[in-house]
């Protein structure tokens, strides 16, 4: 049983520690690919090691995470026009599969909404540019990052929900613009709620993630969260659509081949 992270931050300094163990525990699990978003400029060195360290299962995405826009985001967004202008102009083997995580966070901070808004937009037509996925971050935002893609909506415009925890209407609203909805360890929780419409939602529109080290899935919510415990979001689907878990993870792994086209 082969399973897909498609969002996880191994290179956070959570793992300083035991990154190496904890990725041998995620493989274990029959956790094979795992796609590692970006959040600025200073995690670019740690992303570009860890995909040194397992480059037949680390998938680099490159962009300007939201909580992350501040007063230099010009800055950050030409870094991630540059590197990914470089990787393609190489040419060889190491790429990046999407532009992520971008979008609009509302939860910590709304100084920089106007900022965020712009270096969404950026984003999402650098992503067009190169054929590639966006992977949305969403908090307390969804109209104003539904407002963006409904003015962005084309063929070229596709991607991943990253964490949804929306409602049925927002996730059918998601997936008109082309989106898998990324579903974590919040499908786990008692208040979660999105395991009350999940069985509503054709599974061909979802993909698997953690996360980690956030939103760790029951039994080990509030404790550090790493991709080895894909296992118990699995488990949890596999409750919510009465299929086995090798089903899921079959189905999953394939929604994401037809996003990262790898």
């Amino acid at each position: 049983m082969i399973l897909t992270d498609t969002h996880t931050h191994i290179y956070s300094e959570a793992f300083l520690e035991d990154q190496d163990d904890m990725m041998q525990r995620a493989i274990q699990n029959g956790i094979q690919r795992f796609f590692v978003p970006a959040i600025d400029s200073t995690y670019t060195k740690a992303m570009y090691e860890i995909e040194s360290k397992y480059p037949d299962h680390v998938f680099l995405m490159m962009g300007l995470h939201p909580t992350h826009v501040k007063e230099n985001y010009k800055d950050e967004l030409a870094h991630v026009e540059e590197e990914i202008r470089l990787r393609f102009d190489q040419n060889n083997n190491k790429k990046f599969y999407a532009i992520g995580e971008i979008g609009i966070d509302l939860y910590w901070d709304k100084t920089f909404l106007k900022e965020q808004q712009e270096a969404f937009r950026y984003q999402i037509q650098l992503a067009k540019k190169y054929n590639l996925p966006i992977v949305i971050h969403c908090r307390e935002a969804f109209e104003e990052i539904f407002e963006i893609l409904e003015t962005e909506k084309d063929e070229r415009l596709f991607g991943i929900f990253h964490c949804f925890t929306g409602t049925l209407d927002d996730a059918h609203r998601a997936i008109s613009y082309n989106m898998k909805l990324g579903i974590g360890g919040v499908v786990t929780f008692k208040n979660g709620k999105i395991d009350t419409f999940l069985d509503q939602i054709p599974i061909k529109h979802i993909v698997l993630e953690t996360d980690a080290p956030y939103l760790s899935p029951v039994p080990y919510r509030g404790k550090r969260n790493e991709s080895a415990y894909l296992v118990n979001v699995l488990s949890k689907l596999s409750s919510i659509y009465n299929i086995s878990q090798e089903e899921i993870a079959a189905i999953t792994t394939k929604n994401s081949k037809d996003i990262f086209k790898i």
